[in-house]
């Protein structure tokens, strides 16, 4: 009897790097209404367990808007009535959502409107290559502790959830999804 032949694994049994292929678009950073004069940009390094860059994951963010509605706009993903092609945002909305891919050191960046106190961080999901699940955690505004998510957490772990202020008014949050200086990521279930 002839041993069965290995066959190569199929796609549902591998992981990526399949995310940055057709889930990017066009302007997918830009949330908030081009020229709005309360825009904020948020980036940050998404690193492995060794500090590493990880130059092909995708990242999605989603948001209430400022006045603290959570219904967003529709317009992330329009296309041309006539020739089908793909318009890309229609630079007025605000649609709460954006999704970017990471550069060659692992970088991304979008542009939004700073979120309400009421709820004061961006949702953010990771996609990436060696990742069976994509992975949830918030990008905080606000480091007050009182109450809330983030007051059970120890300190140390309580900063990788903070979207630090910079000198030029960005915010910078860094994703690690292992290793020392791991994210704290949420389990939705």
């Amino acid at each position: 009897m002839a041993a069965a032949p290995v066959l190569p694994p199929t796609p549902s049994q591998t992981v990526g790097p399949f995310y940055g292929y057709a889930l990017p678009f066009a302007g997918g950073g830009d949330i908030a209404p081009a020229g709005h004069p309360d825009t904020v940009t948020v980036h940050g390094y998404v690193r492995d367990g060794n500090g590493a860059p990880v130059p092909d994951a995708i990242v999605e963010t989603w948001q209430a808007a400022p006045d603290g509605s959570l219904a967003g706009r529709p317009g992330s993903l329009r296309r041309d009535p006539v020739t089908g092609g793909f318009l890309g945002r229609n630079g007025v909305d605000f649609t709460g959502f954006g999704r970017v891919a990471t550069d060659a050191d692992g970088h991304w960046a979008v542009r939004t409107l700073v979120p309400p106190a009421r709820t004061p961080y961006l949702a953010v999901c990771v996609f990436a290559r060696g990742l069976m699940h994509h992975l949830h955690t918030r990008a905080y505004f606000t480091d007050d502790v009182r109450e809330g998510p983030l007051a059970d957490l120890p300190e140390p772990r309580r900063g990788t959830l903070l979207a630090t202020p910079e000198p030029d008014g960005a915010r910078r949050f860094d994703i690690h999804l292992q290793g020392k200086r791991e994210t704290v990521f949420l389990d939705f279930r």
